[in-house]
């Protein structure tokens, strides 16, 4: 298995990434999954942990960081734009399907938390991707709010309000942290956030626990759960049945109602399927998902994926 360095243009900047070979690659071209990490997240967070088993598996994998974080280029730094970061999909999945190593009609997505919620938007649009894999996704975050308080999203929405007025006047962002204790003045204050997000991190130097607060104005409208009609690639949707970050109940309700999907639970919190034992099955799972609809036509091993997913979690379409 082999990494490398890649970058790419997304909205006239430098995108950041890896490009892994799958392990004992074989004939050219290969499948490819397009991977993006959740809410002021980046890349080093676990994400080569995904991509090394993905690889493994025999799958090439794409690994991007946002704009405006980690080795991403974008000025000011540490700012979240909802549109930017769907544009980075977009940009991160045109490049895989121009690379002569990949086949351009075996693309697959992974996204994870806020990421999960851009796979979601993404694949409504993108007819030509061929799988996708929603790994404890945010897909409403008006049901994420209702988990941190209504008083925490009032403070939030009056941070943001700040940050938006500095952004008018050509100040320097209003940043907040990312994740904090409950009863502080963080994006996300459950119990189990910080010291989930921290153990995330652990390999990331290049993470920082700030954010612009402007954020927290546009998440408001973010809601990609709700209508998923048009999404027509099959779709994984991994769910922590004990998430206080992306309530359970939303992403369960998404699932239902998106053809093709299948769902996997785990009697887990939010975090603790990025290690351990809960990593250890997601990942399996995922990897035989995308293994599944990946391989090439006439090749498909009907019902892998299915074996892969324990039976009492899982449903099928």
């Amino acid at each position: 298995m082999g990494r490398v360095d890649i970058t790419f243009d997304s909205g006239g900047q430098q995108v950041a990434g890896w490009f892994y070979a799958p392990d004992g690659a074989g004939p050219e071209p290969w499948s490819c999954v397009v991977m993006g990490h959740g809410f002021a997240a980046v890349k080093e967070a676990r994400l080569d942990a995904f991509a090394e088993r993905f690889a493994e598996a025999g799958l090439a994998c794409l690994v991007f960081d946002y704009r405006h974080f980690g080795a991403s280029g974008g000025q000011p730094r540490q700012v979240i734009n909802i549109r930017k970061q769907q544009e980075d999909w977009r940009a991160a999945i045109a490049y895989a399907r121009t690379r002569s190593d990949v086949d351009r009609g075996r693309v697959a997505l992974w996204g994870t938390s806020f990421g999960g919620g851009h796979v979601l938007d993404v694949a409504k649009k993108d007819h030509g991707i061929a799988a996708a894999v929603l790994h404890l996704p945010l897909v409403d975050s008006l049901a994420a709010a209702k988990g941190e308080g209504l008083g925490q999203s009032l403070r939030l929405g009056l941070a943001g309000l700040r940050d938006e007025l500095r952004r008018l006047l050509r100040r320097p962002p209003h940043l907040i942290p990312v994740v904090g204790p409950p009863g502080t003045l963080a994006v996300m204050t459950t119990p189990e956030a910080e010291p989930g997000y921290l153990s995330i991190v652990r390999d990331a130097p290049s993470w920082q626990n700030t954010v612009a607060a402007r954020i927290a104005l546009e998440m408001a409208l973010f809601r990609p759960g709700r209508k998923t009609a048009s999404v027509s690639c099959p779709s994984l949707f991994v769910v922590g049945m004990h998430d206080t970050v992306t309530p359970p109940e939303a992403t369960l309700r998404t699932a239902l109602r998106t053809p093709g999907a299948r769902l996997m639970g785990l009697p887990t919190g939010h975090f603790d399927a990025y290690l351990g034992d809960a990593f250890e099955e997601a990942v399996t799972a995922e990897a035989a998902f995308l293994v599944q609809h990946l391989a090439p036509a006439g090749r498909r091993a009907a019902g892998s994926a299915s074996e892969a997913i324990p039976a009492a979690w899982s449903r099928g379409a």
